[in-house]
């Protein structure tokens, strides 16, 4: 592995990392696939968690597809730039992951049922990387809005562990900490597979099933 390429798989020091700026870049203002304004407000009765699990393009179409959801859109979060470029967090030196903020109806779909597609829609035992994408950014992450969320977080993981230990995978690399600060990626990025259904997704599970979100024991 070549210095440039060892330096985008370790996580940069908050001391050295880029300064980013005040102000947001600009980004859509609609849903392209809901058909409605893109923003980070939370309706009554509705609730929010953030995930990374690879390329951001491939994750929040498997989200937007789902019952239940009212808005998806990707951007950036974990790291310490403000209001990154895609390119400076590319860099591997804003310590950013590529996130979707998925914004759900629990009265038609449960945060469990949410956990299961996202342990099932890729591997989270890479650690730095997702596929043949490598980097921090692409590093698997459980951003949590509750204490409930994060407890349920938590056990979904142990018990997915014991799943994928079974089929002989390794340890899960999963972050799992309360939603920091969440920034809008630039226009293009928000809903790219509805834009361009040919491009690239780079999103895949390990084949392992999770029994969280459907009644089922995961030890049954």
């Amino acid at each position: 592995m070549s210095l440039f390429q060892r330096k985008k798989s370790e996580m940069v020091a908050q001391s050295d990392a880029l300064a980013g700026r005040t102000t947001a870049i600009p980004t859509a203002a609609t849903h392209f696939v809901f058909d409605r304004p893109l923003s980070t407000d939370i309706p009554p009765g509705h609730e929010v968690v953030i995930f990374g699990m690879g390329c951001f393009w491939g994750v929040e179409r498997i989200f937007w597809k789902l019952p239940g959801l009212y808005l998806t859109m990707v951007g950036y979060a974990g790291g310490y730039t403000p209001n990154p470029t895609y390119e400076e967090v590319c860099s591997g030196k804003t310590g950013h992951n590529e996130v979707v903020r998925v914004v759900f109806d629990p009265a038609e779909i449960s945060f469990e049922a949410l956990l299961r597609v996202f342990w099932e829609g890729h591997d989270p035992t890479q650690g730095m990387a997702q596929g043949n994408d490598r980097g921090t950014q692409y590093r698997s992450g459980i951003y949590t809005f509750s204490d409930e969320q994060a407890r349920a977080a938590e056990q979904s993981r142990i018990e997915f562990q014991n799943n994928l230990a079974e089929a002989g995978f390794g340890a899960i690399t999963t972050e799992i900490q309360a939603a920091p600060s969440f920034f809008f990626a630039e226009d293009y990025h928000q809903q790219y597979l509805a834009k361009n259904p040919g491009g690239y997704c780079g999103i895949g599970g390990t084949g392992v099933t999770c029994a969280i979100g459907t009644g089922v024991s995961p030890a049954a």
